[in-house]
């Protein structure tokens, strides 16, 4: 049986209460995390799952959409906790996610931090200083845009740069279920893109929604915002056309 199983992980961070939707598909041979969350996030992932009946022992793969910190900044807690688990991500974040080049987010934050006004310039060393504590982790699976696997009733991989440039997301075709990571976000009940201060390059993020319409949809799950399923071809021809 193909289940897809939605976590809802409530934590506070930045003096705010936050909510992030990482996703476990599974099937009777497999079950897959998509993103795994902040640092020390391996109890709070493993005791939803247990609410939702998941022994988080049996993951066979996480997927990395993207190396943002809040996407797998746990990574390293669960190979250290479940060395068995395959961590798997886009050719192109590969080498951020294993340590060989520096994070993008980090190379972002320096680069701004000279145009900073003074009084902002401590808070952003302090985030430097956060992203650099992400552990390092070997990726043991590469994945290309349009690959598809049997997983879970069938799995596409959908390459959607822009947030990042090795964003993925992915698409499940038993269910018409897209996974998004941050390729879009729901906020106030309205589906977007990551604000500009988020998203590295704008165009090839609406380019990358374009190319999302070509996918029969009737549920989106965003890591920010959760399940979205009102009017999505068209809210994705709004973002395009915005």
């Amino acid at each position: 049986m193909n289940k897809v199983t939605v976590l809802e992980i409530k934590f506070d961070f930045a003096s705010d209460t936050n909510v992030i939707f990482p996703v476990i598909l599974s099937d009777e041979s497999e079950a897959i995390l998509i993103d795994c969350g902040y640092p020390n996030f391996l109890p709070l992932i493993k005791n939803a799952a247990k609410e939702n009946g998941i022994d988080i022992s049996k993951l066979t793969k996480i997927i990395i959409t993207h190396h943002d910190f809040d996407h797998m900044r746990a990574l390293a807690e669960f190979k250290t906790e479940y060395p068995h688990i395959k961590v798997l991500s886009s050719i192109d974040d590969e080498k951020y996610i294993s340590g060989k080049e520096k994070s993008l987010r980090l190379q972002q934050a320096e680069s701004i931090y000279d145009k900073l006004p003074e009084e902002q310039k401590e808070s952003a060393k302090e985030f430097q200083r956060f992203i650099e504590t992400v552990e390092n982790v070997d990726v043991d699976i590469c994945l290309k845009d349009k690959e598809s696997f049997s997983w879970c009733g069938g799995v596409e991989i959908i390459a959607t740069p822009g947030h990042m440039p090795g964003h993925i997301s992915i698409y499940l075709k038993d269910s018409k279920t897209l996974i998004t990571g941050d390729a879009l976000v729901v906020e106030n009940d309205k589906l977007m893109i990551p604000y500009p201060q988020y998203t590295l390059d704008v165009v090839d993020a609406k380019n990358s929604i374009k190319k999302l319409l070509n996918y029969e949809m009737d549920r989106i799950i965003c890591y920010h915002g959760g399940v979205y399923t009102k009017d999505i071809k068209e809210s994705l021809e709004n973002i395009v056309s915005d």
